[in-house]
């Protein structure tokens, strides 16, 4: 009886269709007629699914040095010799260049001269008050203003040997500075200056640049909406151009912490060792994550999302009625998409909504 009942409603809705279609002449009455028509039909639906699915992104990244450095020098000279050439790896510490500056040795030699007569003087100031602490121990052969007189004088010639010490310091450190030294394993990837060039602080441009190649950074920006998903130690592969078919395997290292406010991404790098030198700084590469949520969220078949003017939305069809819940839209996958809104678990969603869709009862 139930199917009969069925059958003869379908058959009515069709005749019904058929007749209005037919019997309206323009097309703002075939609009109306066809709103009617879908209100007596209920919708397509498919339960929400409350799920925490693992997937997989793909998203483009650069590889750089993990330590890159402009070497400048700290002090004016000429270059006097240059020990290394672009393309030379080098070791920390190692001699670079040899700088010139013959004021700054004859500053060094007075500086030196300065401090020897300071501590001829301070030793001479010493053994004067040592007299005279001595002699005052005999009652009445020495005043004491005079004995606070002779310690004044010492302390006095100490405070300038101190200074004249340490202005033979800083000269002395000065000096060494007239030595380029690279700070760190790495390449001569530019060499900017030839022997004979005035070299310094006012100079603006680096003698060489350096870059850390045994080491890499893989360093891309992941978009706000995946940015909770990643996990300490997130593993990923990635490929280059320059090395086609090949997949090299990496782990997550740090985050920014923090979006970027002009793209709204995170920034994620991973630590890449290259003590082969498989693989050089400034690649483009192909990096494939897999993530997945720390909690579950809502997913909806994809197509039951209707975006309209005036927001984004879902319709829900329990108990005969739909109603329009607001969404924000979150990852897409092969078939189903994830949205944030005011769900329960067992909502039925409209799987292929549209605006001619009335919130309200279904009869």
């Amino acid at each position: 009886m139930y199917d009969l009942n069925k059958k003869i409603k379908t058959v009515a809705i069709a005749t019904f269709t058929l007749l209005a279609l037919t019997a309206c002449s323009d097309k703002k009455e075939a609009k109306e007629v066809a709103i009617k028509v879908a209100k007596l039909q209920k919708p397509k639906t498919a339960i929400i699914q409350h799920i925490n699915p693992e997937y997989e992104i793909s998203l483009p990244a650069e590889l750089q040095p993990y330590e890159e450095v402009a070497v400048y020098a700290k002090v004016n000279g000429f270059v006097e010799k240059i020990y290394v050439e672009r393309g030379q790896k080098i070791k920390k510490g190692q001699l670079l260049a040899q700088l010139v500056a013959p004021e700054m040795n004859q500053k060094y030699i007075s500086d030196q001269s300065s401090e020897k007569k300071s501590y001829s003087d301070y030793l001479y100031a010493k053994q004067a008050y040592e007299r005279m602490l001595e002699a005052s121990k005999t009652s009445g052969a020495v005043a004491a203003i005079e004995v606070e007189r002779s310690k004044s004088a010492m302390e006095s010639a100490q405070a300038s040997y101190q200074s004249a010490s340490a202005g033979t310091a800083g000269s002395g450190q000065l000096k060494k500075y007239l030595q380029i030294t690279a700070p760190f394993d790495g390449i001569i990837t530019s060499r900017n200056v030839s022997v004979g060039a005035l070299a310094g602080t006012g100079s603006g441009q680096p003698l060489f640049m350096i870059a850390q190649g045994n080491r890499l950074r893989l360093t891309l920006a992941l978009p706000e909406k995946h940015a909770a998903s990643i996990t300490e130690s997130m593993p990923a592969t990635f490929t280059i151009s320059s090395q086609p078919g090949k997949i090299f395997k990496t782990k997550l290292s740090r985050s920014s912490g923090f979006l970027n406010r002009d793209d709204r991404s995170l920034t994620i790098e991973f630590d890449v060792d290259n003590a082969s030198g498989e693989l050089q700084g400034g690649d483009y590469a192909q990096v494939k994550l897999k993530l997945q949520r720390k909690a579950p969220s809502y997913w909806v078949k994809n197509g039951s999302i209707l975006n309209t003017q005036s927001g984004t939305f879902v319709l829900t069809f329990n108990n005969n009625e739909i109603k329009k819940v607001s969404v924000k839209e979150g990852i897409k996958l092969d078939t189903i998409a994830e949205v944030f809104g005011e769900f329960s678990n067992d909502d039925l969603i409209v799987i292929k909504p549209s605006e001619e869709m009335k919130e309200g009862k279904v009869k």
